[in-house]
């Protein structure tokens, strides 16, 4: 069995790709024994140490400056200490995302590139969790729709990717089945959970506050305001061509996680 470093893995992805591999994953983590941290090049060879493959998911998104390089860096490293495999976590239009590919292609690894759009889970597990608890979801995101993706969905490809070299050299675009806009997905979650919960469109400097740090504000500036125009207002067939089978409907996701309680007030 390939011996695979899940980095970010404990994250909404890495989480799920690591419970699917079981023994053979490593949980690439600042808590991880050994610890891996992409700010901190000296953990890296410790925990590639013995690994076959890689799942690169950069923290907090390949979109900020410098990513590309680090994530190239790391790529290089991997092939050269053996773990040629390599599975990339990437986003939809994103110009940063692109330049990560590009360096994890030159790397010489057996590459596959997953590139994702907005996570159904960001409702559940993410930054968007607390606001649909409180009632209220307010966004900068107006009419543009998005086609929200399942985590389950990338890591059934992630996984799918490592066990099969049919993946190698693959680019999948992955999506969810329907176009939702935010505030559609806000009323899916409101009619799945009988709670009265509400979108509200502000404006990015509105949605800006003090406890965002800098860089994570720069990036969602960047998603909200130029990603989100309309780009990626289309349905991919990534998970159709990776699995065989249709992504999973937001309205599925939604469902689920209420019957979990997750957003119970």
């Amino acid at each position: 069995m390939t011996n695979t470093l899940i980095t970010g893995g404990t994250g909404k992805t890495g989480s799920r790709i690591a419970r699917r591999l079981g023994a053979n994953a490593r949980v690439g983590s600042r808590q991880g024994s050994p610890a891996f941290d992409w700010e901190d090049r000296s953990t890296w060879e410790a925990a590639l140490e013995g690994m076959d493959a890689a799942y690169l998911s950069y923290f907090p998104d390949l979109a900020i400056p410098g990513a590309a390089e680090t994530v190239g860096a790391f790529a290089e490293l991997a092939v050269s200490q053996g773990a040629k495999r390599l599975v990339l976590l990437s986003g939809r239009g994103e110009e940063g995302a692109e330049a990560g590919e590009r360096a994890v292609r030159a790397s010489g690894a057996d590459w596959t590139i997953l590139r994702a759009s907005w996570f159904d889970q960001n409702f559940s597990e993410g930054y968007l969790l607390e606001p649909v608890v409180d009632g209220t979801v307010a966004l900068p995101a107006g009419d543009t729709p998005e086609p929200f993706v399942d985590a389950d969905d990338i890591a059934d490809v992630a996984v799918a990717a490592f066990g099969d070299d049919k993946h190698i050299g693959e680019v999948y675009e992955l999506t969810g089945p329907r176009l939702l806009t935010f505030a559609e997905a806000t009323a899916e979650i409101a009619k799945a959970s009988g709670r009265d919960i509400r979108f509200q469109q502000i404006t990015f400097e509105e949605f800006a506050g003090p406890e965002i740090p800098a860089d994570v504000l720069g990036l969602l500036k960047y998603l909200f305001t130029e990603v989100l125009d309309g780009r990626n207002a289309s349905i991919a067939d990534g998970v159709q061509r990776a699995l065989g089978r249709a992504p999973r409907d937001f309205t599925d996701y939604a469902r689920e996680a209420a019957a979990r309680g997750v957003w119970e007030a």
